[in-house]
């Protein structure tokens, strides 16, 4: 099982997702107390080509990216009412633990994958990396959704360089724009 650039095993969960309320005070609290940042973040995403439980979605959210360790943390504030994954998660046990990132090298495979243990497709987007994101629907099973993140080159490279910047971070600049930011 090779490791992905920022420490985590290729086929592996990566990433946990949260559900907030409130993105801004989210980010402070997690930073104060468990001491995660810098944060990544982007306002008003979508995703490209947006499908929610097969029909287009016109949901947004604003999210910031932070690392604890090598794994990465997720916090995801709803911006409308909109059918989605993340309301959906709302209406069933309010805010807190949302997703399980997975890495997936090959997302053809893992979506065939989670579809053969019977979990529902929910979601899927194409994401700024260029790769795509596909959730399903383990309620029942887990305590949450999980999350295929494409693991491309692209991908590993931005996720590396947050890791990077959450090594030894000293807690200036707390809040940065994931648009902004640059592989190495």
């Amino acid at each position: 099982m090779p490791d992905l650039l920022f420490g985590q095993p290729d086929d592996g969960v990566i990433q946990m997702g949260y559900v907030v309320p409130n993105l801004a005070e989210a980010m402070a609290r997690w930073t104060a107390d468990l001491g995660v940042g810098p944060w990544f973040t982007v306002s008003r995403f979508a995703g490209e080509e947006p499908m929610y439980r097969g029909a287009p979605a016109t949901a947004v959210c604003d999210i910031a990216l932070g690392f604890a360790g090598h794994m990465q943390i997720e916090l995801i504030q709803p911006c409308d009412k909109e059918p989605s994954v993340y309301r959906e998660m709302l209406d069933r046990t309010g805010y807190g633990f949302h997703h399980f990132g997975l890495a997936a090298r090959d997302m053809e495979q893992a979506m065939a994958a989670m579809s053969d243990r019977g979990y529902e497709l929910a979601f899927t987007a194409r994401v700024p990396s260029g790769g795509r994101v596909a959730y399903f629907d383990t309620f029942g099973a887990l305590p949450g959704m999980i999350e295929l993140l494409e693991a491309n080159a692209a991908l590993e490279a931005q996720f590396a360089v947050m890791h990077s910047a959450a090594c030894g971070w000293d807690g200036a600049d707390p809040v940065r724009s994931l648009m902004e930011l640059k592989p190495a």
